[in-house]
């Protein structure tokens, strides 16, 4: 592929389609500062999403152009965007870390589309004030990670960002090692974390802190001040919204078995979005206290305690907002929705998984009953899922009965997940569980193995996994490896806050 080098302020010829406004610039100097991304030295192209793409409203024949290359790369500017890094603040593994920020990240502004308004990204485009001493960049590592497992966590109904594009270069990064640099562009209705409210909390900036609360619900939660929630107070309800947005998310996260590694109050989406996919995993055996994040030494953000550390991580929010809300009484009261909310989504989607598709009060004794087996006997968790849902469809569960080294447990629950027919007079419903249990997940061995073959300069290992995340729920023949138990050696693979 041709590659370009272009001064910042080239003009773009092409038209993108994109309609820009920037209302997070608007807010004021205070809440970020406006700069431009350094130029990303001979950069080439390293993987689309047709699918983000299309749901920005992107000219298809605009994105594959050197121009695209060139925008998406933090070397020229597209008409219409201002970009600025935000600052933020936040807790960092339970302790106030202070200030922080975009400090490799730069928020070009926000486009119309035709699912509504949608703010675009770029990170790892240089340094920028909050970049604490680093050099601002991403390397095509940690971006091909991001760009899978976004795109891969919205195919399986995940909130999150999404990612359009990753753009390489071979200039030099230093993290473990020497590697080079990548630009991922993202989009979501919006970046604010739970740190934005927490940075002018913490310098008791309340005109600030008021102004991005309201400009908070007034573009993302306007039913705040409308409707019955937090009994007339908008800010009560913003943070019962949250919560309960939050529990959704976390929720999803638990069924299918994603652990995010680094759920430190700054990486927490005031939208209940999965948001910076660092030392992420989604789990191969199914083990509740597996630690996905080798910085993690004390186990902090454990699978298992996920979500207790996103209530942890709403408790701050709600003192950020507390000047806002007024008495404590309230804050705990929006708080509390969370303790609800998470059980209730998360039997609502265990139910989707087992195909029950009418409660019952013996479900929850059922849904225990399998975990605690799974776990108690170290079953590959999305295996188990996707061979139950074949199980069920075929009548045939001997596949599932030879992932367990003793048996006799499983036909204990087998009988019981049987019984349940029998109480609620419907058998579990096949096609569901094939619509919820996927076939595909970004493993890390999968991940590892794109990663090597673009860093050798062949992305097609890279496109194939994308094809096949894309449609996780799809039968792939030609692809069962993909599908199948991860290797011995993906247990030594070790993720931490540079992937």
């Amino acid at each position: 592929m041709r590659r370009m080098n272009m001064p910042f302020d080239a003009p773009l010829t092409a038209s993108p389609g994109l309609h820009w406004r920037n209302r997070f610039a608007a807010l004021g100097p205070q809440f970020g500062t406006r700069l431009q991304a350094t130029p990303l030295p001979a950069p080439h192209w390293v993987a689309h999403s047709a699918s983000a793409a299309q749901a920005l409203g992107l000219d298809a024949h605009w994105l594959p152009s050197d121009e695209a290359l060139q925008a998406f790369s933090g070397n020229a500017l597209l008409p219409g965007s201002a970009p600025l890094a935000s600052v933020y603040s936040g807790h960092q593994f339970g302790v106030w870390a202070g200030q922080l920020g975009d400090g490799r990240a730069l928020l070009l502004g926000e486009v119309d589309t035709p699912h509504g308004p949608q703010e675009i990204q770029l990170k790892g485009s240089g340094p920028t004030p909050y970049s604490r001493g680093g050099d601002g960049r991403a390397v095509l590592r940690s971006s091909i990670r991001e760009f899978l497992c976004s795109e891969a966590m919205h195919a399986l109904g995940a909130p999150t960002t999404r990612a359009l594009c990753i753009t390489g270069s071979p200039l030099p990064v230093y993290r473990e090692r020497a590697e080079t640099a990548a630009v991922v562009t993202r989009t979501a209705a919006s970046f604010i974390r739970f740190g934005h409210f927490e940075h002018f909390a913490a310098r008791n900036q309340l005109d600030a802190l008021r102004q991005l609360a309201d400009t908070v619900i007034d573009q993302h939660y306007p039913d705040c001040r409308t409707g019955a929630a937090g009994n007339g107070n908008p800010y009560a309800a913003l943070l019962q919204a949250v919560s309960e947005r939050t529990a959704a998310l976390v929720a999803q996260w638990q069924a299918v078995g994603f652990c995010h590694g680094v759920l430190n109050t700054d990486n927490m989406s005031i939208l209940g979005l999965t948001l910076d996919y660092g030392p992420f995993q989604l789990l191969d055996a199914f083990v509740p206290g597996h630690i996905c994040n080798h910085s993690d030494t004390q186990g902090r953000y454990a699978f298992h305690r996920q979500p207790h550390i996103a209530y942890w991580n709403l408790y701050c929010l709600g003192q950020a907002l507390q000047p806002l809300i007024g008495e404590p009484a309230a804050v705990h009261a929006a708080l509390a929705s969370y303790k609800t909310e998470f059980p209730r989504q998360f039997m609502g989607r265990m139910r989707a998984k087992l195909g029950l598709t009418t409660p019952h009060p013996a479900e929850g004794a059922v849904m225990d009953g399998i975990l605690q087996l799974l776990a108690d006997q170290g079953v590959d968790y999305p295996i188990f899922w996707r061979r139950l849902s074949h199980a069920v469809a075929q009548q045939q569960f001997e596949p599932v009965r030879d992932l367990f080294a003793d048996r006799a447990p499983l036909d204990t629950w087998l009988l019981s997940y049987s019984e349940l027919e029998a109480l609620t007079g419907k058998a579990p419903d096949a096609d569901l569980m094939l619509k919820t249990n996927p076939c595909y997940v970004l493993r890390n061995h999968l991940a590892e193995e794109a990663i090597a073959a673009a860093q050798a300069g062949d992305f097609s290992v890279l496109h194939t996994l994308q094809t096949l995340l894309e449609r996780p729920f799809d039968e792939h023949p030609d692809y069962t490896a993909q599908a199948g138990f991860p290797p011995d050696w993906a247990s030594s693979i070790s993720i931490s806050c540079s992937s």
